[in-house]
């Protein structure tokens, strides 16, 4: 028998449940895709901007820097026009977590050991209960405190578990528990160490993330195998996938490493070979037209691109809709992995854009057909 395990096995890992704003974090919530602005945050139309082409892209939850009292000023009217919950990212002022808080974020990103006092402390947990705030409690193996660094002499899994737990102690201590907890470097096999090593003896929801993974390309294969090992393990909450690029390109990068998990679906999941001297057509530049063309469309939906016989029918099998490359310029469409018709190569692209557009409109009429059924 193969020991194989379809993706709809995976098990998540059972944690508590927070809510950032009105999307939950934990328990039996999706794993949420998040992302970070880029642009000063006392640009409120970038800002806003930017947070909107995010959100086009399927993100969850944006977080945003606080460094300043201008910064957490600006942040009411970020939040008032944008769709999606805020995190205000703080480091060590307090007054400037109350301030978010008051502000309207749904979350601070804060470590409650680095903000001074516990009066201090007591404070800022009081503006979050105050305002319906969670907290992120944000470990990263650049930052670790000196005590952690002395004690084990330099960063590692370890130290990392150990300053999330001092962390979230402070806060149990306070009777405070919307709180999640992240424990991120740059190094893959620590991250991955840390974040499992965490999973075992606590039950706080987690974000992910492989932090400072680097440029598009590079720091999207890094993400991936970090994050897809920790998500593959049924470790991880909600997560960021952190590169030197535009933040809708997290949000991309982020939904892909999901859908190809099987763990959440949004959009055209497109299933395309490398090419060949086979190919009855172009397959890059189709591929790259159609995921530009169909990159609005939300309902999710496989479709298969393959340049020639030998792994498009099988492929077809398991689409939605399907397209084989064959000669004398015509190709094969595939329905519901069934032939259905053939089509000549110089109508193929915007034919598949309206066979796409054509399913989706049937598979959200047939959604809101049944949803009216059950009422």
């Amino acid at each position: 028998m193969s020991s194989y395990r379809p993706y709809q096995h995976i098990e998540r890992r059972k944690s508590r449940q927070i809510h950032v704003g009105r999307v939950p974090v934990g328990g039996d919530a999706p794993v949420s895709v998040q992302t970070m602005t880029n642009t000063l945050t006392t640009d409120v139309a970038g800002t806003i901007a930017q947070i909107k082409r995010a959100e086009k892209a399927g993100v969850d939850i944006v977080r945003v820097s606080c460094p300043d009292e201008e910064s957490t000023a600006a942040l009411k009217h970020i939040i008032a026009g944008v769709n999606v919950p805020v995190v205000a990212d703080i480091h060590f002022h307090y007054r400037r977590a109350i301030e978010a808080a008051e502000a309207g974020a749904a979350c601070l990103r804060i470590n409650p050991g680095n903000i001074g006092s516990a009066e201090r402390v007591r404070e800022v947990i009081k503006a979050a209960r105050d305002h319906n705030c969670s907290m992120r409690i944000g470990v990263n193996a650049g930052s670790l405190e000196r005590h952690l660094l002395e004690k084990y002499g330099e960063p590692n899994p370890e130290a990392l578990v150990e300053s999330a737990l001092e962390h979230a102690a402070i806060l149990q201590d306070n009777d405070f528990h919307e709180f999640k907890i992240s424990v991120k470097a740059s190094d893959v096999f620590m991250a991955v160490a840390a974040y499992t090593q965490l999973a075992e003896v606590c039950d706080h929801p987690l974000h992910i993330g492989i932090t400072e993974a680097g440029s598009k390309r590079a720091g999207t294969v890094k993400s991936s195998i970090g994050l897809g090992n920790l998500l593959w393990a049924g470790i991880g909450d909600t997560m960021r996938v952190s590169l030197s690029a535009e933040p809708e390109e997290e949000v991309l990068v982020g939904w892909d490493i999901l859908k190809s998990l099987g763990i959440r679906h949004r959009g055209v999941k497109i299933i395309s070979c490398p090419s060949c001297a086979r190919q009855g057509y172009n397959v890059i530049e189709t591929v790259q037209t159609l995921e530009s063309r169909l990159a609005h469309i939300e309902t999710p939906l496989t479709l298969s691109i393959i340049g020639c016989v030998v792994n498009g029918p099988g492929e077809a099998l398991m689409t939605d809709l399907g397209v084989t490359g064959g000669g004398n310029g015509r190709h094969m469409v595939y329905a519901a992995g069934k032939t259905d018709h053939t089509i000549e190569g110089g109508d193929m692209v915007e034919h598949i854009i309206g066979l796409v557009e054509t399913k989706v409109a049937q598979i959200e009429a047939d959604k809101a057909a049944a949803k009216l059924a059950a009422e």
